[in-house]
């Protein structure tokens, strides 16, 4: 993964909940969170980019730096289920990794 050991271990220990989450949330809340749609395509760029780097330090500032913008700095709608919260979260964590 990257040289970033704090990133790697959010992602070794959250990626899969983040595959099986983004979908999901979308599909419930995309129609109520347009925005949603945007971050669900963010996080599959982040994805493959993390997927193909192997051992190389993905280049994931741009994506990262739209997702900010998207949900208004990992802000949780009050309208949403727990999930959608996780999701938010964990990419806030990441987020946060990646700049360390």
């Amino acid at each position: 993964m990257s040289k970033n050991s704090a990133f790697d271990e959010i992602i070794i220990g959250n990626l899969k909940t983040l595959e099986q989450y983004v979908p999901i949330v979308d599909r419930v809340h995309g129609d109520s969170h347009p925005e949603f749609h945007e971050v669900h395509k963010l996080f599959d760029a982040i994805n493959k980019k993390i997927k193909t780097a192997g051992t190389e330090n993905p280049e994931l500032k741009e994506e990262f730096a739209k997702l900010r913008d998207v949900t208004d700095n990992y802000t949780v709608p009050s309208d949403v289920c727990e999930s959608y919260e996780a999701v938010y979260n964990i990419l806030s964590e990441l987020d946060k990794a990646y700049q360390a």
